[in-house]
């Protein structure tokens, strides 16, 4: 049985493809995920550490095919 899997989007990118993957795994616009992490952003820089946390640890769509 073959699962989803979680990679940061080559083709749905704004600046690492972190948000349009995360988008892609639970099926739901890429923008609110983006308006997410800006809002978490706003909120102490927590959303700006756990960007590029995701962007370092999310292998990307390409190292998985």
């Amino acid at each position: 049985m073959k699962g989803k899997k979680l990679y940061r989007s080559e083709s749905n990118r704004m600046l690492c493809g972190v948000c349009a993957g995360i988008a892609e795994y639970f099926d739901i616009d890429p923008t609110l995920v983006r308006l997410g992490w800006v809002l978490l952003s706003f909120l102490g820089f927590s959303g700006i550490i756990a960007y590029v946390i995701a962007a370092i640890i999310i292998p990307t769509q390409s190292t998985l095919q």
